[in-house]
């Protein structure tokens, strides 16, 4: 199913022998737009760390009572490699969280999570030397990880003018890849969002914190109008790939 990410902020986080803390951030990879880690809030548990969970390790969310169960131990967390609360998450840090964790890299493959498109395919396969312990000059140096919450509130730009601002995202639970920027298109039309999706982005300005998009004012102004409050299914996914002329990503 398609969720939203801003929704997700705040569930608790329940570990196999207890709760953990709280949902504070996601981060994603700007290059495959896939979500790579949940960044807990633990409150005075751990104080002054950053804690990342893997999607690998969560299990499927309890919506109505908006929990998290983690497939680890409070004792695992603990122990997972320390990062400064405020310290951005550089390459060589996740290489170091893979050693702890035994997992290879989700970096190391075509797919989007490695070998296939699911986190679970990560536990599928033995971690190889080259993913985990690789060699400095064969590390990118780069992560390439944006925070969900820093990254809310860009302003979007098409191809003739500026159109609103980023207000959320639209997860694919099972791949934790991002569908769609949900976008208030203010700057047209008080009130009114609507959904664009990362593969028609032309670039994006992280220092100036904009996004350009592939696509005209008028279209965007036109297009099939979101609801939060309704679910983004596939008879609206059609509708909105068909009015923009775009090959479905389902097929």
């Amino acid at each position: 199913m398609l969720r939203s990410v801003k929704e997700l902020i705040g569930y608790e986080l329940q570990a196999k022998d207890g709760a953990i803390g709280r949902c504070k951030d996601f981060l994603f990879d700007d290059e495959r737009w896939t979500i790579r880690y949940l960044v807990a809030e633990t409150g005075s548990w751990l104080t002054g760390r950053k804690v990342l969970i893997s999607p690998v390790s969560l299990g499927k969310p309890d919506w109505p009572s908006r929990l998290f169960p983690v497939e680890l131990t409070k004792k695992q967390i603990e122990d997972s490699p320390g990062l400064d609360a405020d310290a951005p998450v550089s390459r060589q840090y996740e290489l170091k969280w893979n050693v702890y964790f035994g997992l290879p890299a989700y970096w190391a493959g075509p797919d989007i999570w490695g070998a296939g498109p699911y986190p679970s395919t990560l536990l599928m396969r033995e971690p190889k030397p080259a993913a985990t312990g690789t060699a400095p000059e064969e590390v990118p140096e780069e992560s390439h990880l944006r925070s969900f919450k820093e990254v809310t509130g860009y302003y979007l730009r098409a191809a003739d003018g500026e159109i609103g601002y980023v207000e959320d995202f639209i997860v694919d639970e099972a791949l934790w890849l991002l569908r769609y920027m949900v976008v208030d298109t203010r700057n047209l039309l008080p009130g009114r969002k609507v959904l664009v999706a990362p593969t028609w982005v032309k670039s994006v300005d992280w220092h100036n914190r904009h996004v350009t998009v592939d696509l005209t004012v008028e279209a965007v102004k036109n297009s099939p109008e979101y609801d939060p409050a309704a679910p983004v299914n596939r008879e609206y996914e059609t509708r909105l790939y068909d009015y923009y002329g775009r090959p479905y990503y389902w097929l």
